[in-house]
């Protein structure tokens, strides 16, 4: 019985370490998108949109930044 309680534990640990870990990443992508929309809500969107379409397409979090940087030139000024 001690066996499992110790397995139960240390796989809830690594499990929630995990989720945390996958959390802290999209904060920190999200926050990435918002920085380069300025305060403008559209342009918040458009971005916010653009990070859904990066991860769709799969671009890998080291290239991110410029690939949103990019989709952040071409938004379209008004």
């Amino acid at each position: 019985m001690d066996y499992f309680i110790i397995f139960i534990t240390t796989v809830t640990g690594l499990y929630f370490h995990w989720w945390l870990y996958v959390r802290i990443k999209r904060w920190m992508d999200r926050d990435l998108a918002l920085s380069l929309a300025s305060r403008d809500a559209a342009r918040r969107d458009y971005m916010l949109e653009r990070l859904d379409e990066a991860r769709r397409e799969g671009v890998k979090r080291r290239d991110l930044a410029q690939w949103l940087e990019r989709a952040a030139a071409d938004y379209p000024a008004s």
